[in-house]
């Protein structure tokens, strides 16, 4: 009979979670969607829509699952519909050849395909320099690769954020290997100008750098344009490019990801992906590929709805004394603090729900240099109109 007593178990020499992880813990959106729930707070915290996308998409997953299409291992690299679908998707809107067969890979969301692309291309040691603010999957990806961040800050200029390229010339030493590139940008709503990433795509072929740009807010461009970095001179060879159904179609939850390039990098991207989850969602990649193909006059009227509540809510937070830092593209929208006589976003952010029943995000968690996002908060606007209305008018008690 085995008996509990005993001297109880060995002390640790070292603490469980593996060093490189140490810094990150449960992340700003666990934390601020409890507190949503719990105060039941208006959450323009996190970025997902809170209605479903196109009913079409939808019906043709139910579809999929009653036909048995993806109910068991779809093929590693993606099921060759969804393949197709984004290859035609690159050409449609970007005038981009990209072969189904060979440069394309279906991922768990476009989460797992940054993952894949940096545990793929970074050795430990290596220097990625990414834009800050970043999406905080960034930052533990990298350090999961055994990378060193190397941050170059996007500062708001003229009530935008602008990157500065001189800063970002100066990031590249002889140990740099990639540039993480986002653009629409996250959190700051910034599309970076034609000029701009010819810039970075110079740079990168200059000091023959990888680049990994991260894209899925490609529709989502409300000022400007998009443009893949991927179709300036030399790119091509050197680019992974990542996208998602998730934003593109509003299914979030889908996790329908995808990653484009090369043959020789998306091979190299596989490899390492074939060990994270294999594969995921199998019916659900049918009815992305059906989303996809959708005519353009969605696509647009995505981009209009999307326009119209930035607008409502940038209005509606400026009335209510935020500086707004209107966004060029994305879901969100940054505001500074400062002028309510706040300084400190976290604090801030955490006494806002019981405050006015409103979730918004501290930028801060987006930075390494966190001085620099200290005064700024981020809020989502991808919300039922009448949701964000309310979230207005419960605002507007600040300034009063």
């Amino acid at each position: 009979m085995v008996t509990m007593d005993g001297p109880g178990p060995l002390p640790r020499t070292r603490p469980l979670l593996n060093r490189r992880l140490a810094e990150f813990g449960t992340t700003i959106f666990a934390e601020m969607s409890a507190l949503a729930t719990a105060t039941g707070a208006i959450n323009l915290g996190q970025g997902f829509p809170d209605t479903d996308g196109p009913e079409e998409v939808r019906e043709a997953a139910v579809r999929a699952l009653r036909d048995g299409r993806g109910n068991q291992y779809p093929p590693g690299p993606g099921v060759p519909e969804l393949r197709n679908a984004i290859s035609e998707h690159q050409r449609r809107f970007h005038g981009l050849a990209v072969d189904p067969d060979t440069e394309v890979l279906v991922t768990a969301g476009a989460t797992e395909a940054i993952a894949a692309a940096l545990l793929a291309l970074v050795e430990p040691g290596d220097e990625v320099v990414a834009l800050e603010p970043f999406y905080d999957s960034y930052a533990a990806c990298i350090a999961m690769a055994g990378g060193r961040r190397v941050p170059v800050t996007l500062r708001p200029r003229d009530g935008a954020y602008r990157l500065d390229l001189d800063e970002l010339r100066d990031a590249v030493t002889e140990r740099t290997r990639l540039l993480l590139i986002n653009t629409p940008h996250n959190p700051t709503g910034t599309v970076l100008t034609r000029a701009e990433l010819a810039a970075v795509a110079e740079l990168a072929v200059e000091r023959d750098l990888l680049v990994v740009t991260d894209e899925v807010y490609e529709h989502l461009v409300f000022e400007g344009e998009h443009i893949p970095l991927v179709s300036f001179p030399g790119m091509r060879e050197r680019t992974v490019t990542i996208s998602s159904a998730g934003k593109t179609l509003a299914y979030t939850g889908w996790k329908i990801g995808w990653a484009t390039g090369s043959p020789e990098l998306v091979t190299a991207v596989r490899s390492a992906k074939q060990f994270l989850t294999y594969v995921a969602a199998g019916p659900l990649q049918y009815a992305a590929a059906e989303g996809l193909r959708l005519p353009d006059a969605y696509f647009a009227g995505l981009r209009e709805e999307l326009r119209a509540k930035r607008d409502l809510l940038c209005a509606g937070l400026a009335d209510a004394g935020f500086t707004v830092h209107r966004p060029a593209g994305t879901y969100f929208v940054t505001t500074d603090i400062r002028p309510l006589g706040e300084e400190d976003g976290f604090a801030f952010c955490r006494a806002l729900p019981k405050r006015c029943g409103v979730v918004a995000i501290p930028n801060a968690v987006f930075y390494d240099h966190r001085e620099q996002g200290a005064p700024f908060v981020r809020f989502a606007f991808c919300k039922r109109t009448e949701v964000v209305e309310e979230a207005i008018r419960r605002l507007s008690t600040l300034r009063g």
